[in-house]
């Protein structure tokens, strides 16, 4: 979809569509108003009459206003005013675009980008409005032999801004948007194939086209023998029961101005499908495991939208990819394994297998001497016990590298709670025959699963997303909904500075 940035009057607008927002209790926007006006109070008429409350999300299509140049007019209701927050804002946006590609109207004015957002400026408005348009257009049908057909689907978007002086600010603001978008599509994209699609080759072999398309990305793909050769015992043993061979991804991205300028690390879970192993997973929703690979789809989908924005920063990203499956060759509960730390771990369940290869990832991160660290994963169902699907769980070792990221997460609307990372969830780990365990039973599942990646992360600040409840959608909507890319956009783009 295209989008550009535009200052004028609704109804002088020659467009298939304008979109203005009513309030709740019938209370017109300014720029409702202002086709009021146009039209003689035909619109003030029709809120009259009850066709639109104005309830948040929803929608009356008008056609032919007097008064206005559109061929259409479409009213959204906002919800109420001193309600009109970041949740109601995004929602909006929604209902209008999921409206007008459904409804022949190839391109559109939207005016909603005008109304005031509590704490959020004009560019704030215009990159979320961008990231949500992009969301409600987004289909997966690549699997699919014949593709559902959008007629006249929605091509361009022209987003309203109040004042001339706010073009400029507004045009980079929707190319941020833009390019957190596609990397969210990227994502969803990866996540949303099949895992006899999406092995850990074809990770690999998307993450080297990544590298062709963006030039700045430098990728490089360690194979089997080379983690033997670095002592991956950990992420090796994870894959030991499965034919196809396991891939670390290593991706590049060192375009920072300041000389010398440390990277930030991004580790993503890159498990293509879980089974659970010799621990078997229950039979029921084992079809949705193919999205335990959504961290190393985050982290391929960030470094796209640094990428595309060409954000002035050092990023690496590190992709330990393998499928966790029962053969005969298999991990065994009870063995124990010597990860790249040195560190030895009594595999009590096979199930818990994230924490295993992202342990040797974290140790490989050593080498960039990184200004942060953050692994993100599908790791625990108890998370989604814990927050549901709204926010990712958030730990660290550093309460200013926690801080930054809560703040990402507010900004993008991809929220994140921390948890606790105190000493004495520890103990759950203790082993008596190897220094320590990758389970501690079902208390705090979360907070131990983090407690055993903190014991690979005593060199450097680092944080840990567990995305278990926010990386993909069940139901009707079932699908990758990229996340946490816009977080993770958000908190880099924080980081970047002048020459020094």
């Amino acid at each position: 979809m295209e989008f550009t940035i535009k200052s004028g009057s609704p109804e002088k607008q020659r467009s298939a569509c304008v979109v203005v927002g009513v309030f709740d209790n019938r209370k017109l926007s300014l720029s409702a108003e202002l086709i009021d006006r146009a039209s003689n109070g035909y619109i003030g008429e029709i809120i009259r009459r009850g066709d639109m409350e104005g309830k948040l999300g929803s929608t009356l299509l008008l056609h032919n206003v007097r008064g206005t140049l559109a061929d259409r007019v479409l009213l959204v209701g906002l919800g109420k005013e001193r309600d009109f927050r970041d949740r109601e804002f995004r929602a909006a946006i929604r209902a209008a675009v999921k409206l007008l590609n459904e409804t022949g109207s190839y391109e559109a004015v939207l005016y909603l980008t005008e109304e005031k957002v509590k704490r959020r400026e004009v560019v704030w408005r215009v990159e979320h409005a961008v990231v949500v348009a992009m969301e409600a257009v987004y289909r997966f049908e690549q699997m699919k032999s014949q593709p559902t057909e959008v007629r006249r689907p929605l091509r361009k978007l022209t987003l309203s801004v109040p004042q001339r002086s706010d073009l400029a600010a507004g045009e980079k603001a929707a190319a941020q948007g833009l390019a957190i978008a596609h990397g969210m599509d990227l994502a969803r994209d990866l996540g949303n194939l099949p895992g006899n699609v999406c092995t850990p080759a074809y990770l690999a072999e998307r993450a080297t086209q990544l590298g062709a398309e963006f030039p700045d990305i430098v990728v490089k793909v360690l194979e089997r023998k080379d983690c033997e050769e670095l002592g991956m015992g950990s992420f090796l043993s994870v894959t030991r029961g499965s034919e196809e061979p396991p891939k670390f991804i290593v991706l590049e991205y060192l375009h920072s101005q300041r000389r010398q300028a440390r990277p930030c690390v991004l580790v993503g879970k890159g498990i293509t499908f879980d089974t659970g192993g010799v621990s078997l997973k229950p039979g029921l929703d084992m079809d949705q495991m193919k999205f335990d690979m959504c961290g190393a789809a985050a982290v391929l989908g960030t470094l796209r939208a640094i990428a595309e924005m060409k954000a002035q920063v050092n990023v690496v990203g590190l992709v330990p990819a393998c499928e966790n499956m029962p053969s005969g060759r298999a991990t065994k509960p009870g063995d124990i394994v010597t990860s790249m730390s040195g560190q030895t771990i009594e595999v009590l369940n096979t199930d818990a297998e994230g924490r295993l290869i992202l342990a040797d990832a974290l140790t490989y991160a050593e080498r960039y001497e990184p200004e942060a660290v953050v692994d993100i994963a599908t790791l625990t169902g108890a998370m989604v016990i814990a927050l549901g699907h709204v926010a990712s769980g958030l730990f660290s070792n550093n309460e200013t590298l926690a801080r930054a990221l809560t703040t990402a997460g507010d900004d993008a609307f991809d929220r994140a709670w921390q948890l606790p990372l105190w000493e004495d969830y520890q103990e759950a780990l203790q082993s008596n025959f190897a220094d320590f365990a990758n389970i501690g039973g079902r208390p705090g599942g979360s907070i131990t699963a983090a407690c055993f990646l903190s014991r690979f992360t005593k060199k450097y600040d680092w944080a840990h997303l567990d995305i278990a409840g926010t990386a993909w959608k069940d139901g009707k909507e079932k699908g990758a909904t990229g996340r946490p890319v816009p977080l993770l956009a958000t908190w880099l783009l924080a980081q970047e500075s002048p020459a020094a």
